[in-house]
């Protein structure tokens, strides 16, 4: 099975921006979609967005407009481009395979606090 490795997360401001990246250790190529999730202290993994093979992507609606996600088959990467960022979004990500999951990466802390 493919192993994903997230990073970038870190401590920012709201109003700031991070860009998580999602390495696999493998060609995500034929992967139909990779999706991000987030988990808050004390609450499920939610689902924040994804994107296809085809490069389409779908998201939530409390991140719209506000994150991106882009895929670079060639480094069998997947980035989460975060700006505008809000006290709520402050969660462990993680990203996996769709439709079939994975085992979950660690996973990479965004902290927003000012």
């Amino acid at each position: 099975q493919v192993q994903l490795v997230e990073s970038g997360g870190g401590l920012v401001q709201p109003g700031g921006s991070l860009r998580l990246s999602c390495v696999a250790s493998r060609s995500i190529f034929s992967i139909n979609a990779m999706g991000w999730y987030r988990q808050a202290p004390g609450k499920e993994r939610e689902f924040v967005g994804l994107i296809t093979s085809l490069g389409t992507t779908n998201d939530v609606d409390a991140v719209k407009e506000r994150f991106t996600i882009a895929r670079n088959n060639a480094k069998n990467t997947v980035y989460l481009q975060m700006n505008s960022l809000k006290h709520e979004d402050a969660a462990l990500y993680y990203c996996n395979t769709l439709p079939e999951k994975t085992f979950w990466g660690q996973g990479t802390q965004d902290t927003v606090s000012s």
